[in-house]
């Protein structure tokens, strides 16, 4: 081409010019034709069929009205699909159609049943949960989807609850599918609903806690709504709203102080007006579980000493404890005097021991003597103590030369309570004496100081001794009193004197400790390489027991679940200790549930297992709080818990359509949109079929075709005839 555009630069008429080179270009490219030899590369094809998928809302919103005074929006979607069923499927030369009935879950369905509008009965409403297991593959199909169209009224209370959020929009778009959507319902039928509460999981006893319960109102304006709080029945708080035109939403606060520890179930609940769409849901309810803020202890001392400094800085050094201590100054051989004279401070007996005895959780006296009280104050008001441990409360009476017998219990109300009886005007027994664990206290969570058996034994047997103990004689276990620890160098009427007891006296506790040197299983054990590990366990677990730590009782049931939708069954664990606090395997157990106004409504009963834990269920007659009672055939002091029933499950909360989230859908998606009523079937989009290889590959050469060589030689032959024509040679 070069030499060509070289020859021609004399040529003064470019037309000839132009006809040269082109000749010469034709040649040189059918030269490299003829060279590279190409071939065409036939291959056999065909477009797969893909699935279509037709997912019909099978949910229990759908029996709400399409709108206020309608039909129900299941038979009004039957209405659409017996209308245009014949339509569908006339799409079936390009795609198979699968039909599908949703709500939580998603299954294969008949489109006959579905074209009649049965109503629906699932729990929730998972749009964009059906649309993902359907194209991956629900059926068993493994097709590609080409597209889906939805039917439903868009009230979904899973992933898109909160509207097309950026991670629902991707799972969308993952798809890889145009999703059509037809939404069926307009307008929110007229309900009053308790939509949402927000209150934490536990609160602390007598501190105000405040439930912030969420209320939406459709179809009202000016009315005054009075929500309450109740426990169990009993109304705690309570809150009127004045309900606006055009306002929808209220936050309304409600706020309380419990007064006693425990599991309870809250029901926050507002008036059912004439006309509502569902009633169920006027009401919600939930489970708090009560707690200490800080474990109140009274600490009553008869006079400084080693025991009494040790036990009062483990209690101050708890963070958990709020510990009030008074030191006495009166021994047990004083006589009586000015009240003002028997503590470094003047000790207010009648405040601590009446009006404010219940706020304490445990009293602890320590070395502390009664017989100078007799006829002051504090003589009158023992049997406030009594009581308040009778009622619940916890007492600790720890050894001295001034407690038990020595210090003049045995005649006062006292001892109607303690775990041992009190030997008046007996003496100490002194001497290093090894605690000795009896086999009720191997097990016991208050001289737990390892785990195992062996291991708990190990460790009482490596406490250094104590140097003295009170002499105080056993009381039966059939007073519900047992001895933990013993003194076998001590005796008393034969038997070895106890060194720790327990009791359970009515609904409360009491622990006898009688020595006051239990500070040597601390100090001594520390100074000699043990550790002070010993002594923190004892007095730690000593005193969860007496404020009764739910996870030391020997009875515990548990709900598997704080609430429950409706109609379901309530699943409970129950866990059982024997006496000794073994595992209760093979004991027999029962459990009901209580209903508000305290009848039992539902009992069951199951045998625990190896570990001593029985699981059963029981069917609630129908919504609301229900306490729930664990009992034992030895008739031990029963275990309790509490559930909540939901009265509206997610479907019932709001009867509300959303026809706005399934048009955000379809067009996140590229797909079509229509409402009923009034609209019909969208212009469908579908994802272009997938083109697949289905023969063999054959390769056709193209440049052995004498045609080819035929136009070269003309090219050739006519470009040299014009050159001699025009005087080139």
């Amino acid at each position: 081409m070069g030499l060509a555009l070289r020859g021609l630069r004399g040529e003064a008429r470019p037309a000839r010019r132009a006809v040269l080179l082109a000749l010469r270009a034709l040649s040189a490219a059918l030269v490299v034709f003829l060279l590279v030899e190409p071939a065409v590369e036939l291959l056999q094809t065909a477009r797969v069929r893909n699935r279509f998928a037709i997912l019909v809302d099978g949910s229990r919103s759908m029996n709400f009205p399409v709108e206020r005074d309608g039909d129900p929006r299941a038979r009004a979607a039957g209405r659409f699909l017996a209308a245009h069923r014949a339509e569908l499927e006339r799409r079936s030369d390009r795609v198979d159609l699968e039909w599908y009935a949703f709500g939580g879950d998603v299954a294969p369905a008949d489109p006959a049943e579905l074209a009649r509008g049965s109503p629906g009965h699932a729990g929730r409403t998972d749009v964009l949960g059906a649309l993902e297991a359907v194209a991956s593959g629900a059926g068993g199909s493994t097709r590609k989807l080409a597209g889906a169209l939805v039917v439903s009224d868009g009230a979904d209370n899973a992933a898109l609850a909160d509207g097309l959020a950026p991670e629902a929009r991707a799972r969308l778009r993952a798809l890889g599918v145009p999703v059509n959507a037809v939404a069926v319902g307009r307008g929110a039928p007229k309900d009053l609903a308790v939509e949402r509460l927000a209150v934490d999981e536990f609160a602390f006893v007598r501190n105000t806690v405040t439930v912030e319960a969420t209320l939406r109102a459709r179809g009202f304006s000016d009315e005054e709504v009075r929500v309450v709080l109740r426990r169990e029945g009993t109304v705690v708080a309570s809150s009127t709203v004045k309900l606006e035109r055009g306002k929808d939403r209220y936050t309304v606060p409600l706020s309380f102080a419990p007064d006693q520890t425990g599991t309870f179930v809250f029901t926050v609940a507002a008036p059912v007006f004439p006309g509502e769409a569902v009633v169920e849901n006027n009401q919600r309810s939930f489970v708090l579980r009560v707690i200490r803020d800080r474990v109140r202890v009274l600490l009553v001392a008869g006079r400084p000493s080693w025991d009494v400094r040790f036990l009062r800085g483990l209690l101050r050094q708890d963070p958990n404890v709020d510990l009030v201590s008074f030191f006495i100054l009166r021994t047990n051989t004083d006589d009586p005097g000015p009240q003002q004279d028997l503590s470094l401070i003047p000790f207010p007996v009648p405040e601590i021991f009446g009006e404010q005895l219940r706020t304490f959780d445990a009293v602890v006296f320590v070395n502390f003597a009664y017989a100078p009280y007799r006829g002051l104050e504090i003589e009158r008001f023992l049997p406030n103590l009594r009581e308040y441990v009778r009622n619940g409360g916890a007492l600790a009476m720890v050894g001295g030369e001034q407690s038990f017998g020595d210090g003049g219990y045995g005649a006062t109300p006292l001892a109607e309570i303690l775990p041992v009886a009190p030997l008046d005007g007996s003496h100490m027994a002194e001497g290093a004496v090894r605690a000795h664990l009896t086999t009720e206290g191997r097990r016991h969570p208050v001289t737990s100081l390892a785990p195992g058996d062996a291991a708990n034994e190990a460790a009482w047997g490596a406490l250094p001794p104590v140097t003295a103990v009170n002499l105080t004689r056993a009381i039966g276990p059939d007073q519900g009193a047992t001895v933990l620890v013993d003194a076998p160098a001590v005796s008393v009427d034969g038997r070895p004197a106890p060194l720790v007891a327990a009791r359970e006296v009515g609904q409360g506790r009491t622990l006898a400790v009688a020595t006051d040197a239990s500070w040597r299983w601390g100090f001594v054990a520390a100074e000699s390489g043990q550790g002070n590990r010993g002594y923190l366990r004892f007095w730690n677990s000593a005193l969860r027991w007496l404020v009764k730590d739910p996870s030391l009782a020997p009875l515990q049931v548990e709900p598997d679940a704080p609430a429950v939708e409706p109609g379901a069954p309530v699943g409970l664990s129950v866990s059982a200790r024997r006496p000794d606090w073994k595992p209760a395997a093979g004991e027999r157990v029962q459990a009901e549930l209580v209903a508000e106004n305290g009848r039992s409504v539902a009992r069951g009963e199951a045998v625990a297992g190896e570990d001593g834990t029985a699981h059963l269920e029981l069917t609630p007659p129908g919504p609301g709080a229900y306490k729930i009672v664990a009992r034992r055939p030895d008739g031990a002091p029963p275990a309790t818990a509490a559930v909540a029933v939901r009265g509206a499950g997610p479907e019932d909360a709001d009867a509300a359509p959303r026809p706005e989230l399934l048009s955000a859908v379809a067009e996140a998606t590229g797909g079509a949109f229509s409402a009923l009523p009034g609209g019909g079937l969208p212009d469908l989009r579908l994802a272009d079929p997938e083109v697949v290889e289905i023969g063999r590959r054959k390769a056709v050469p193209i440049w052995d075709r004498a045609w080819y060589l035929v136009a070269l030689a003309a090219a050739l032959g006519a470009e040299w005839v014009l050159r001699r024509r025009w005087g080139y040679w």
